[in-house]
């Protein structure tokens, strides 16, 4: 096995100058529509552009307006809980604490929850800790389980074996490095991976506080990184020899795809717009130069965006002709109808202030979502319900 050599230093700060940084958006509010109503001053969008050029694609485009209908309470009293792996044929979910640094296995029927073991070398802090989890695409028969986390100097990736006939709290191998040296800071770490369509790992990553980074495409961060299962820089890679996929980006926490293949990527803004992104190989998506739509040629605007107090978003996925994006501070869930790799309608945003923080989104089959909340983040208010997993019906 390989394993990237990079480095980087972790970001550092005065704690007076962190907790302002926090405050600013990093997980950036509320105001929006009840359930399945109109929002109102809607996010700017492509769909209402006025140079939006019209998609050949509109009669396949979702209704404007959706539903969302939440089934039941899967699980509760879950530990800032951040990345989710839906194990093959329906057989639990395994959720990662970014601060235990653990993982634990849901049974979604009953809502049992097991431990399979702490992930060592994980050093949570800030923002950073055990962060996103990915299935190996054969896991079937390698049982390969993938983490992104924070250790003592950077952010990597690494694979554990999961064994389901030892004793819990022992179920997990010991991690081996796959991937290393992405930019490390108290906040802006990125986090999500997933297995592509291809095959191909994929990993959004932060500027880690360094909004330079974001433009080097030499750096880590900043990026959506496309890797083999091993580590190596992804063949067809659009930099040669780089895991380098996508640049620009400020912190990528979301990442999925449609039936077609097309990546998208959800990503928080500073201080006015986040964005929905469709994801192009080389494209330079223009953090920190540009936040939100620009009028530069250089950069790939957004799909859709919105006000930081609104969205902060992190987890998205793709369900029924639509991107479904869980909104941090915005404390809601947001629908963008598609036509191709444009938005079809204005976002609507759903279940408004009711669950608190929404951390991760992840399809569960047909018209069906696992939602993760996140309000033992520090950030939110455990008053507002413990961490739990919903399941929801939407269209």
């Amino acid at each position: 096995m390989n394993v990237h050599r990079r480095t980087a230093q972790a970001a550092s700060a005065p704690a007076a100058v962190l907790a302002l940084l926090l405050a600013a958006g990093c997980s950036s509010g509320d105001g929006g529509s009840a359930d399945g109503g109109a929002t109102p001053g809607a996010p700017a969008t492509a769909a209402t552009s006025p140079s939006a050029a019209p998609s050949p694609e509109t009669a396949s485009a979702p209704p404007a307006k959706g539903t969302v209908r939440v089934l039941r309470t899967v699980a509760t009293g879950l530990k800032s809980p951040w990345g989710v792996a839906p194990l093959p044929d329906g057989d639990g979910l395994l959720v990662a604490s970014r601060d235990e640094g653990t993982v634990t296995r849901v049974d979604t029927a009953t809502g049992k929850k097991t431990e399979l073991g702490e992930v060592s070398g994980v050093s949570p802090a800030g923002e950073g800790g055990l962060l996103g989890l990915a299935l190996s695409p054969d896991f079937g028969s390698d049982h390969m389980v993938y983490a992104y986390f924070s250790s003592a100097s950077d952010n990597r990736i690494v694979r554990m074996l999961y064994d389901d006939k030892k004793p819990a709290g022992e179920q997990l191998g010991a991690p081996s490095t796959v991937f290393k040296g992405i930019p490390k800071g108290y906040i802006h770490n990125g986090g999500r991976i997933a297995f592509g369509p291809d095959g191909m790992l994929y990993a959004g990553t932060g500027e880690s506080g360094k909004q330079g980074l974001s433009q080097d495409t030499k750096s880590l961060g900043g990026k959506i990184l496309r890797l083999t299962p091993d580590g190596e820089p992804a063949p067809g890679n659009p930099f040669p020899d780089s895991p380098v996929y996508s640049y620009g980006h400020r912190n990528v926490q979301g990442l999925a795809w449609d039936p077609e293949q097309r990546l998208f990527a959800s990503e928080f803004g500073q201080d006015t717009w986040d964005e929905l992104n469709a994801i192009k190989p080389g494209a330079d998506y223009g953090w920190p130069d540009a936040e939100g739509t620009s009028k530069n040629a250089k950069y790939t605007n957004p799909i859709a965006q919105w006000h930081t107090d609104d969205a902060s978003p992190s987890g998205i996925a793709y369900a029924d002709g639509s991107i479904w994006m869980a909104g941090l501070k915005g404390e809601r869930l947001w629908r963008v109808p598609l036509d191709g790799t444009k938005a079809s309608a204005d976002p609507q945003s759903f279940l408004n202030g009711k669950y608190g923080r929404l951390r991760t989104v992840v399809a569960a089959g047909d018209d069906r979502l696992w939602l993760v909340t996140s309000n033992t983040d520090g950030r939110g208010d455990p008053k507002a319900g413990d961490d739990r997993i919903l399941e929801l019906r939407v269209s």
